[in-house]
This record gives structure tokens, C-alpha cells and sequence, in this order.
């Protein structure tokens, strides 16, 4: 079984079923990413150049028939040259400016119908307003994360193409931070499916799953 097969019991993660408050233990301190605020926007952009390097397999024959690209699944985008500048009327809001830079795959067709591939960064120069929390310890960070699909462009010549293209930026305003929430305590983990009769382990049958510490009070 697992958290979701064939298991009832009511210390696993699912939907709420009865009384929420039912069942609540202790409160537990998390050290998780907090977003205070994030937006996304997509655009169709014309006339994109695709400079392409590490041409796979190397020495084509030219001319290159242009098939599609899309954003790396290997080198997501990066963010750099950030600016905040706060808003006096609303101090908390600030318009954002940062570059992002998105590596893309090109796959192509050579002259002589020799599919290949080839590595290509499209940048964005980015301005949106979101909230953004006052200075503390903590440090308050603005990542991005991008998109860029296309399957329409052209061969212009010195392994570069011109396209047109659909990117998409969400961009989100977060910080490292340590929280404190209601629990139900741990829950209680199922054997696998598909295991076997469980094995003798001297020193390790024994121990818990998670670790436990009695409540301590300073007086």
C-alpha cells in the first residue's frame, strides 16, 4: 500500500474529512520559502534571434531548415541586474526591474535532412510592480522562472535564426523564513505495495521512524 492505496488510516496526508480541528497536537516550527507575492505574464515576441553554438552533430550542411525551440529542461533561466525602486506613495509595493536570460534548444534540419541540434540564450528585460516586503535578516529574494516555445522562424545565415516566439516569466518575490503551524503530528507510513516480508535488521528494526523529544519548560 501507500499513502493512497488501500490504507484508511487517518494519520495521512488527503482530504480533510470531519472536524478540521480534530486531531491537532502541537504547533511545529518549518523552516520553508515563503512567497509574499508573485505574477506571471506571456507574450508573443517577433523577430527573436537565435545565435546557435555547439552545433550537434558538428559541420552541418547549409543551408539549415528551421523545426522549433524550446527553454532548456537542463539550465532553467536566470535572473540578474535587479532593481527595486519603492513606491512612496505605498512603500511596500515596488516597481521590480531585472534581465532574465532563458537557454533555449534549437532543433533544425540540414541540407541534407540530417536533424540536429544547438544551444541559443534568449534575453528579457523584465518590469512589473509587486509587493515587496521591508528589509530584515532575512533576505528577501526575486527569482524568475521562464518559458520559451516556438515552431516558427527562419535560416539567416552564421548559425543563427530568426523566430517568432511565445515566452512565459513568473516571477516571484520570496524569502527563507521559519514558520509556525498547527499539526497532527507525523504520519504513519505504510509498507510498499510491492515489498516483501520484512527482513531481521539487529539495530534498525527498532528505532522510529521520526525522531521524538519530550516538552521541555523553563521555569
Amino acid at each position: 500500500m501507500s499513502f493512497y492505496i488501500n490504507n484508511t488510516n487517518p494519520n495521512r496526508p488527503g482530504p480533510i474529512q470531519g472536524n478540521p480541528l480534530s486531531g491537532i497536537c502541537e504547533k511545529v516550527m518549518i523552516e520553508t520559502t515563503k512567497v509574499f507575492d508573485a505574477c506571471v505574464c506571456q507574450t508573443t515576441e517577433t523577430g527573436v534571434v537565435l545565435q546557435v553554438t555547439d552545433l550537434t552533430p558538428e559541420n552541418p550542411t547549409l543551408p539549415l531548415t528551421y523545426v522549433s525551440a524550446q527553454s532548456s529542461q537542463t539550465n532553467p533561466a536566470t535572473i540578474s541586474d535587479i532593481t527595486i525602486d519603492r513606491l512612496d506613495q505605498s512603500p511596500n509595493y515596488a516597481n521590480v526591474t531585472a534581465t532574465i536570460t532563458i537557454p533555449v534548444v534549437v532543433t533544425y534540419r540540414d541540407a541534407n535532412g540530417v536533424l540536429g541540434t544547438g544551444n541559443a540564450t534568449v534575453t528579457v528585460r523584465k518590469e512589473v510592480m509587486l509587493f515587496v516586503p521591508q528589509p530584515s535578516l532575512s533576505p528577501v529574494n526575486i527569482t524568475a522562472t521562464a518559458l520559451f516555445s516556438s515552431t516558427i522562424g527562419t535560416f539567416t545565415g552564421d548559425s543563427s535564426f530568426t523566430v517568432t516566439a511565445c515566452i512565459q516569466i513568473l516571477m516571484k518575490v520570496t524569502s527563507v523564513v521559519d514558520i509556525l503551524l498547527p499539526s497532527y503530528g507525523y504520519p504513519v507510513i505504510p509498507p510498499c505495495q510491492a515489498a516483501s516480508s520484512p527482513s531481521v535488521c539487529p539495530g534498525i528494526g527498532d528505532l522510529p521512524l521520526y525522531p521524538t523529544a519530550s516538552e521541555t519548560i523553563v521555569r
